[in-house]
């Protein structure tokens, strides 16, 4: 089989996940700062006698697979193609894997035929709210329930300490848990709380107040899974000027600031390989496309 093109799908980092009240169609609320890493998934896109997604490792449907359906229904008359995915950003782990192969693969389509941008934005918001902030990878602020992006210029640097767990997550259950919780914000304060985001965000240089780098939905996923402080305190440790949660979890990140910041993460994930496999160092991606 000849290949026809290649993607590659970063990582995406809540730097901030502010949680609100459920939403009528069942999601909740969300104000949070994305942004891509140069942790990459690697895509590469065959000729073959039918479309399909070949991913090692990983069972189960896969939203590449609806991406490609996807272009189908909206008219995209590319020959067949297998998609074949080489995962380096870890499953079920709060950091967007899937809905960057999704993404990545909704980028490449206009190069094997003809679709125009807004139906590949429509696309995206049916996969899932994940996938339209990871459309064009780089910074962005989400509201709505995550689906609704701002594009944001380059944040100020920062490095990143990733440090996997060896377990995943269900989404859905750190959700549910939060809201057994009671962590969910009122409609109020979220507003609020976006209000002075955005107002931070609106320099020439960008980036999240140090108060609010912090994740809402982390209390919830350490009642589901308590060892996750332990790598928290790893990054701490570690000399991180902030560690959270990514996402639902169970990812843990140290965040590094300052120009240093990136070359700090690297330093502490290669201390921290030995005894934590899979430990690594990442740091903005800051091109608007990546091919």
């Amino acid at each position: 089989m000849s290949s026809l093109t290649t993607e590659l799908a970063p990582a995406k980092l809540n730097l901030c996940l502010f949680l609100g009240p459920v939403r009528a169609d069942g999601r909740h609320e969300l104000v949070t700062v994305f942004d891509s890493l140069t942790l990459f998934d690697g895509l590469e896109v065959v000729s073959a006698d039918a479309d399909g997604v070949v991913c090692d490792g990983v069972e189960g449907p896969n939203l590449v697979e609806a991406a490609l359906a996807g272009l189908r229904a909206a008219g995209w008359d590319a020959p067949p193609v297998s998609v074949r995915i080489r995962k380096r950003i870890p499953v079920a782990a709060g950091m967007g894997g899937g809905s960057a192969d999704a993404a990545a693969v909704l980028r490449l389509a206009p190069r094997l035929a003809p679709i125009d941008e807004a139906r590949l934005e429509s696309i995206a918001a049916q996969l899932g709210a994940d996938v339209p902030s990871q459309l064009r990878p780089g910074a962005s602020l989400g509201t709505g329930a995550g689906e609704v992006v701002r594009s944001l210029a380059p944040l100020a640097t920062y490095g990143v300490l990733v440090l996997p767990q060896p377990y995943g997550l269900s989404t859905a259950d750190v959700y549910a848990e939060a809201d057994r919780l009671g962590l969910p914000r009122s409609a109020a304060e979220l507003e609020s709380l976006r209000g002075e985001l955005e107002q931070a965000l609106a320099g020439p240089v960008p980036s999240v107040p140090e108060r609010m780098v912090t994740n809402d939905l982390e209390r919830a996923a350490l009642s589901l899974e308590p060892g996750i402080a332990e790598a928290l305190r790893l990054a701490r440790e570690a000399g991180a000027d902030h560690a959270l949660l990514c996402g639902s979890g169970p990812t843990v990140v140290g965040v590094f600031g300052g120009r240093d910041g990136p070359e700090l993460a690297r330093a502490a994930a290669w201390r921290l390989a030995p005894s934590h496999p899979g430990a690594v160092a990442a740091e903005p991606v800051l091109a608007r496309g990546i091919g």
